[in-house]
């Protein structure tokens, strides 16, 4: 596998997070019978993978700025670079025993993303891209898929839960997009759905209301795969806003004429 110093520094605070957080996960289902539930378990293994990332990032690269979702945003005293990182895009599903979930690692350079790693320890499958040197998949090229009609495409988004905004409006893309698709996947990571188009084994993804922790690796390795990429609310910043529309050039106008019109 070959990549820049900053990749390899990405991926090594990756991999140590991974192993950290795979080990914690065994413990999940011994917690699921205790009277106190995983709950306080899980938020703890999330807080020390963020600060394993955080400690090998900042070690590395002691200027740039660091994002996080457990710890808010430090800024660096370069300020044309900054790290976003979700230590754990998944939580629910880890709390649940659920082996889909990951790290999340992009490095940002003057607004846009430059360098993504999303890991999946529980699969031990690693997706990573540069810009300009392609998506890959631990040492397989990434391309998204080949399909070209909504009827044989298959898509994922994120459905809004415990009273979060924006059901009704998912709710409504969904009966619009569902009876003209093979079908809907909802599987709780928004990084892993975004690596997964990027592999072809989605056809698309969109979703809103994300935080750029969420989505910031996925949007490089989706392009980087040959997808196109654009925010739901046209205009808007895809990493600040969180609002993500994807699939391959056959498909994407397709899909955002469909979700737009909400």
């Amino acid at each position: 596998m070959q990549g820049s110093a900053n990749l390899n520094v990405m991926i090594k605070a990756a991999r140590k997070a991974g192993r950290s957080l795979v080990k914690d996960f065994r413990e999940v289902e011994n917690l699921q019978v205790s009277a106190k539930g995983p709950g306080d378990f899980v938020s703890k293994a999330d807080r020390e993978a963020e600060r394993i990332i955080r400690e090998e990032l900042m070690t590395a690269r002691p200027t740039y700025g660091f994002l996080g979702e457990e710890g808010g945003e430090t800024a660096g005293a370069d300020p044309t670079r900054r790290w976003i990182v979700d230590p754990l895009d998944g939580t629910t599903n880890f709390l649940h025993g659920i082996p889909h979930w990951a790290v999340s690692i992009a490095l940002e350079h003057k607004g846009e993303i430059v360098s993504a790693v999303v890991f999946d320890a529980a699969k031990d499958e690693l997706f990573w891209a540069e810009k300009g040197a392609g998506s890959w998949m631990n040492d397989k090229r990434l391309r998204v898929s080949g399909r070209r009609h909504l009827h044989e495409a298959l898509f994922s988004t994120g459905v809004p839960f415990a009273a979060k905004p924006g059901l009704p409006t998912t709710l409504q893309d969904l009966a619009r997009l569902m009876p003209a698709t093979a079908g809907m996947r909802r599987l709780g990571s928004a990084s892993l759905d975004l690596a997964w188009v990027a592999a072809g084994r989605y056809d698309g993804f969109w979703e809103r209301g994300n935080k750029p922790w969420d989505v910031a690796a996925g949007i490089l390795l989706v392009k980087e795969a040959g997808g196109m990429v654009a925010p739901v609310r046209e205009h808007h910043h895809m990493v600040n806003d969180g609002s993500v529309i994807c699939a391959n050039e056959a498909l994407f106008e397709p899909l955002c004429k469909i979700i737009r019109e909400a």
